[in-house]
């Protein structure tokens, strides 16, 4: 699979970290062009380094829509399309219900479920002709099993990520007719860092038996991108180690 995606382009939010950092990494590897956006520079410089040729950086808030719609045009400029977006980018920003502000909620929508809209509206007004909905073209957005699932103190992660969810089917049928297909991935447990720091009784709670790695996801984003794989649309794909079917009492 080393040379699938060369000659792609493909643009990644929140790609300096964790699952992010893993997509790039694998797009790259597979011989894809890769523009990034995070608000972590330092980390983003540091992996555009690390990765060469054919790796671009931004420093980008996606809550900022002039911002990420000005590195959009940007790059529909310099590259005359984009292939393949992955929209990783997310924030948690738990908080007790009482203390958390309409303007922490507002970001978290922003940032998480607004951004998608953004980039996904982009690329369809950008195709709005004839040949342009002829070409192959991918987006994926990276949901969580949290869309389904909850924890005290969630609520704008748990809406964001259930809109993710929502909004990858309604954009799928509205873009049917461009040759794009739209999905999800909802993962699971997805240890970043430390993960040698990890229990076994960590590893056994998932049926799979182990907790997952950003690499997990990042090879279901190269499989979905696949031009033959182009029967696979509409659909929230769960990346959990099977965690969300296991049937949970507390003693």
């Amino acid at each position: 699979m080393k040379e699938d995606f060369k000659g792609y382009r493909v643009f990644v939010t929140g790609g300096s970290n964790g699952i992010g950092r893993s997509i790039v990494t694998a797009f790259h590897r597979a011989g894809a062009t890769v523009a990034f956006c995070d608000m972590d520079a330092e980390k983003g410089i540091l992996l555009q380094k690390e990765l060469g040729e054919n790796v671009s950086f931004y420093p980008v808030d996606v809550t900022e829509k002039e911002q990420l719609s000005a590195l959009l045009d940007t790059l529909f400029v310099q590259w005359g399309d984009i292939d393949i977006f992955i929209n990783n980018v997310g924030i948690g920003g738990f908080s007790p219900l009482t203390e958390t502000s309409i303007e922490q909620f507002d970001r978290i929508l922003a940032t998480n479920l607004r951004s998608v809209f953004i980039t996904s509206r982009a690329l369809a007004i950008h195709r709005n002709h004839l040949e342009g909905k002829k070409k192959y073209g991918r987006i994926i957005n990276i949901a969580s099993t949290r869309y389904l699932q909850s924890e005290p103190d969630s609520e704008g992660y748990a809406a964001s990520k259930g809109g993710i969810v929502s909004l990858t089917h309604a954009l799928a049928l509205s873009l049917s007719g461009w040759n794009i297909t739209v999905n999800c991935i909802s993962p699971g447990w997805i240890q970043n860092t430390a993960y040698d720091q990890l229990t076994l009784h960590d590893h056994r709670q998932h049926p799979s038996g182990r907790v997952g790695k950003p690499e997990d996801i990042a090879n279901i984003c190269l499989f979905l991108c696949r031009p033959e794989n182009d029967f696979i649309n509409a659909q929230n794909i769960i990346v959990d180690g099977g965690m969300t079917k296991k049937m949970i009492y507390e003693d």
